[in-house]
This record gives C-alpha cells, sequence and structure tokens, in this order.
C-alpha cells in the first residue's frame, strides 16, 4: 500500500487506577506525520482484552461520568466467572463489548474532523496493567 497506508504504535501509561486517557493530541501528531493535506480514515486500535476506544467529551466531567457509568454496569466485585488478577478483574475482560478496542474516523487535510467538543480516549479499567499499547494506522 506505499503512501496510502501508514501505521504506528504509541505506549500509554494508564497506571493502577481507571483511567480515560485522551489520545486526540497522538492522533494529530501521528496524522501531521503520516498524512499531510490528505484525506482518509485513522483507525485507533487498542491491542488489549481488558482496555476500549471511545470519543467522548473530556474535561467537564464526562470522563469522571463514564467511568461512574461503568462502575455501575460493571462492578469490581465477586460475580464474575473470569477470576484471575485483581478482585472483579473479570469486568475488565467485559468491557471491550460495551467499549469497543476501536474506532475509525474521518480525516480531512490531513485533520482528525472531530466535533467541537469530542476526543479520542482511551478507556482502561484494569488496575493491573499500568501500561498499554494503541495503533494509530492511517488509511488514505
Amino acid at each position: 500500500m506505499g503512501d496510502r497506508f501508514r501505521s504506528r504504535l504509541i505506549e500509554v501509561a494508564t497506571g493502577s487506577a481507571e483511567t480515560v486517557h485522551d489520545l486526540t493530541a497522538d492522533c494529530a501528531a501521528f496524522l501531521r506525520e503520516a498524512a499531510p493535506g490528505r484525506d482518509g480514515l485513522l483507525n485507533v486500535f487498542v491491542p488489549h482484552a481488558t482496555a476500549g476506544v471511545a470519543v467522548i467529551e473530556t474535561g467537564a466531567g464526562s470522563d469522571d461520568d463514564l467511568l461512574a457509568a461503568l462502575r455501575d454496569l460493571l462492578p469490581a466485585d465477586d460475580r464474575w466467572r473470569h477470576r484471575h488478577g485483581s478482585p472483579g478483574h473479570g469486568r475488565d475482560h467485559v468491557l471491550p463489548a460495551l467499549v469497543p478496542p476501536h474506532a475509525t474516523l474521518p480525516v480531512l487535510g490531513g485533520a482528525l474532523e472531530l466535533g467541537t467538543w469530542q476526543s479520542v480516549v482511551l478507556v482502561d479499567t484494569n488496575r493491573d496493567n499500568p501500561r498499554r499499547q494503541v495503533r494509530l494506522s492511517f488509511l488514505g
């Protein structure tokens, strides 16, 4: 595919707490190199069984609201059959069914085409894995 397809793996430190980590600046930096002035698609993929990618507003409480909603939907208790790791870790393996491990977004003129308040985020409820990888791929 030559110049039409570019991909990069980035490392993200998520720590030992549930987190919503903003990837928007990382996506923009990647596109400046991979897609200057071009139209296409950016795929953001988390190659982990216990994390997801979302497009939400950040900084106004929505990121905390998302984590609170996930705690309500997927409590970290002993109900889960998947039992290795910290207590309630089985819920982390259900997370990608609700927050998928990928998002594909439009790129116009080399820039991510997001709405005014939208950000691309990594959603990670797994306290047992403090480092994550995210694959950014541009096709255009």
